[in-house]
């Protein structure tokens, strides 16, 4: 995640005025712009064989040279160094001699310390320049991490580990650490070092305290200690029953699922409420059968990407029924949901923009940020007011921000609640915006027809891209985006995850048709899932669940610390239910829980037993009180 170049205290953009000698300020841009700490980067290093800098990221910083330094055009010539590239800017804007001369020792001089004599803080902010990609002078100690900085949990947690291992403190820290600016930060594990010891890794008795979070950023020289470190942990959590997870199914998914159970080396049948087939269409005859006839007809696969030999006449069906079904011009197919927010957001959003996202976003809209290189913003869940703060701050004069995308989900898959479209829609036209909704778990749930968010809350053609996986209701393989015919056609041939990828089979295309039909032409499978949805829900409830703000098919049960939810997940498993059991990275530390998918193949028996197991289980490990639900 990158800012704009040329923003901040120390440089203005468009003026040529930045900070300190043009060499410092033209290595400042290509550290900006790669990986590389701003004292790591030669002069005469190669710019593709040793440092990796292609003709497209070069463009990138050339681009950034230009806005900048104020010049008229793109500094031009053959760079295959940084040298010459420096010596054009040089010449372009009249300042001094050739690089490298005189003192020069062909690197850049670190910047002087933001933070002079404070060595703590000072680690906080060099830490936050790796993991973030931001340039020093980006970095404001009191801006806020997340909606300023775009650094979410998880970056938090990687410079938290990173910092605490180099003044030697505990890993549990990263657990501790509540600071929402770099200053705050810095002052918090200050004070944690007056209280910690030295990590033991196994806390009190046989419980090891540590989570998932503690594996980010184990430091040894050999890459692959980590994953032996993970391995122990991970045997231990299942030799204990509490970990679940990839267990084999031996039969279709339907209310009940057959599953081998590797920890006990035995076939089980649960009740089954960790799927994603939402309307029941993964089993349908029609749709089992188009499956099986086109590949018949057309093969397993293509081998193929879409714009080199992989399209045929089903590839290009499935979009028009996509894009009539979304009730929008266009629709282009990706190989999953997750490529497709990696390949719509990274096409269309660059360095000098900003992506606008919600803090609990799915991990695919994260690493679409991170693969666009633009600087992300992050306001607080649902919250409009802090929204409007973001999008305000990003339109200001000087803010070194071009173009604007909010991105959010329709559904939150961890929290089964729903976007507030409205208030999105309504600041993004107020404030010049675009708006991207990943209707992943909305699409056949949400909506009079189950076409999704927009739909649901009539704002059919004010929202500029809806994407969604049809991996869920939809019953097959892909993901999709629609929207305006021009902006679908610019990503076909500028989303690297759609150019460069092989197609979703025929097969799978045909079967994903006879879903729409089916879907189309069956609403009380609609009908039944909200009546499904409704009556859980209330059992639930009415048991004294948390159940947060669940809207939708995914049904949480929060219990907040990670040992009691697994031991409630455990409990329930053992009761002949199989769900999901939550936690980081699922989620963050304190916000562990249960996921429970509503399918409309459940039947009101199904979900008055589940209602009792859930019960049962909760009072069993404390996560109700031991009278609760009667």
């Amino acid at each position: 995640m990158t800012g704009r170049t040329g923003t901040g205290p120390d440089s203005r953009p468009g003026t040529g005025q930045g900070t300190g000698p043009v060499e410092e300020q033209v290595l400042r841009i290509v550290a900006e712009h790669t990986l590389y700490d701003l004292g790591t980067l030669s002069l005469d290093a190669d710019l593709e064989g040793e440092l990796g800098i292609d003709s497209i990221v070069l463009e990138t910083v050339l681009g950034s040279v230009q806005d900048h330094f104020g010049l008229a055009e793109r500094p031009t010539g053959e760079f295959t160094t940084l040298r010459p590239l420096i010596d054009a800017v040089r010449e372009a804007v009249g300042d001094g001699p050739p690089a490298g001369t005189g003192a020069d020792t062909g690197t850049a001089a670190p910047h002087p310390p933001e933070a002079e004599g404070d060595a703590l803080l000072e680690a906080v902010v060099e830490a936050a320049m790796r993991h973030t990609h931001y340039a020093r002078h980006q970095l404001d100690p009191d801006a806020d991490l997340e909606s300023e900085l775009g650094v979410d949990s998880v970056v938090l947690t990687s410079l938290t580990g990173e910092v605490a291992d180099a003044f030697g403190l505990p890993d549990s820290v990263t657990g501790e650490v509540t600071a929402t600016t770099l200053r705050k930060l810095a002052a918090e594990l200050d004070a944690l070092r007056a209280v910690h010891g030295t990590a033991d890794g196994t806390g009190a008795g046989t419980w090891d305290p540590r989570s998932m979070k503690d594996f980010l950023e184990e430091r040894d020289p050999d890459l692959f200690a980590k994953a032996r470190s993970f391995a122990a942990y991970r045997r231990k959590r299942e030799e204990d029953r509490l970990y679940w997870y990839g267990m084999p199914m031996r039969a279709r998914s339907t209310n009940k699922a057959v599953v081998f159970d590797e920890l006990e080396g035995r076939e089980r049948e649960f009740l089954h409420f960790a799927s994603n087939n939402y309307l029941g269409l993964a089993n349908h005859p029609e749709v089992v059968e188009a499956v099986c006839e086109a590949t018949r007809s057309y093969g397993a696969t293509h081998t193929g990407s879409r714009i080199i030999g992989g399209t045929n006449q089903l590839h290009k069906e499935l979009e028009r029924r996509l894009a009539a079904f979304k009730k929008r011009p266009a629709c282009a197919v990706f190989p999953g949901g997750y490529s497709a927010n990696l390949g719509v957001i990274s096409g269309l959003v660059k360095s000098y923009d900003a992506l606008v996202v919600d803090r609990l976003n799915h991990m695919s809209i994260v690493d679409g940020c991170k693969l666009s290189g633009g600087t992300r913003k992050i306001f607080r869940h649902n919250d409009m007011e802090d929204l409007e703060r973001v999008l305000r701050r990003c339109a200001e004069p000087g803010s070194g921000v071009l173009g604007r995308l909010v991105v959010v989900d329709g559904v939150f898959s961890m929290h089964g609640d729903i976007c507030d479209l409205p208030g999105i829609v309504r600041l993004a036209e107020e404030y010049g915006a675009r708006v991207l909704v990943d209707d992943a778990h909305a699409t056949g749930v949400l909506g009079a027809t189950g076409s999704g968010t927009a739909e649901h809350f009539g704002l059919k053609g004010r929202v500029d891209l809806e994407l969604g996986t049809m991996s869920k209701a939809l019953a097959g393989m892909g993901g999709f985006v629609v929207g305006d015919e021009e902006v679908i056609d610019y990503l076909r041939f500028y989303a690297n995850s759609y150019v460069f990828a092989a197609n979703i089979p025929a097969g799978v295309a045909a079967g994903l048709i006879a879903s729409l039909d089916v879907l189309e032409r069956e609403p009380e499978r609609l009908e039944r899932l909200w009546s499904n949805i409704r009556l859980l829900r209330e059992l639930l409830r009415e048991a004294g669940f948390d159940l947060e703000r669940s809207d939708s098919a995914i049904l949480p049960l929060v219990v907040g610390d990670e040992r009691r939810a697994m031991e409630f997940g455990r409990a329930v498993r053992r009761r002949g239910l199989f769900c999901q059991t939550v936690v980081f990275p699922g989620v963050p530390l304190g916000d562990a829980r249960l996921r429970v998918s509503v399918t409309s193949e459940h039947t009101p028996e199904d979900l008055r037993e589940a209602a009792g197991i859930f019960v049962e289980a909760g009072r069993e490990t404390g996560v109700l009180h031991p009278g609760a639900g009667e």
